[in-house]
This record gives structure tokens, sequence and C-alpha cells, in this order.
């Protein structure tokens, strides 16, 4: 909670995207405001619950198979070690 309430690309996508959905006679502009902030605080809750339980899962199945793991291990280490090659070989 503290990371977005520090996180200034938030702050910026309330004050500068929500405010063009209200209207400009609007008798309660904050009070509309609140309410397009929980609609989206609520969307952005069921993705990140949908990431979850994606991630839950892919998690089961992966501990599930020993040779999984295996590979998902070498996976991560190939991938290291390009990511050093290219570094190494990186000219200024």
């Amino acid at each position: 909670m503290l990371i977005n309430l520090l996180n200034p690309k938030l702050s910026l996508f309330f004050l500068t995207f929500l405010p063009q959905f209200i209207a400009p006679g609007e008798a309660q502009p904050a009070w509309r405001m609140v309410q397009l902030s929980l609609v989206f605080m609520a969307m952005t809750f069921v993705v990140f619950l949908g990431y979850g339980v994606f991630a839950a899962r892919f998690r089961d199945q992966v501990l599930q198979r020993p040779g999984a793991l295996v590979w998902l291990r070498r996976g991560f280490a190939a991938a290291f070690v390009g990511l050093g090659a290219k570094l190494a070989l990186m000219h200024r």
C-alpha cells in the first residue's frame, strides 16, 4: 500500500486521466473523482487477483514435476549467462 501511495505514476494517473471523465458542470466533482477512483481500484484488484490465482496454479504445476523445476532453473541460468555475456561484450 505504501509503494502505491508513493508511486508518482499512480498519482499522475489519478490527476490527469480521471478528471476528463468529470463533466464541467458536475455538482460534486470531488465525489465523482472518488467514485471513479474506487472503480479503478476494484478493477485493479480483480486483475491482480487473477494474476495471483494463475501464479499459484502455475507454481503447483511446477513443484509437482521435478523435471519442470530443473528445466526452469536451467532456463534462468542460461538467461543470466546470456545477460552476463552481453554485458561483458558491450563497448562504450
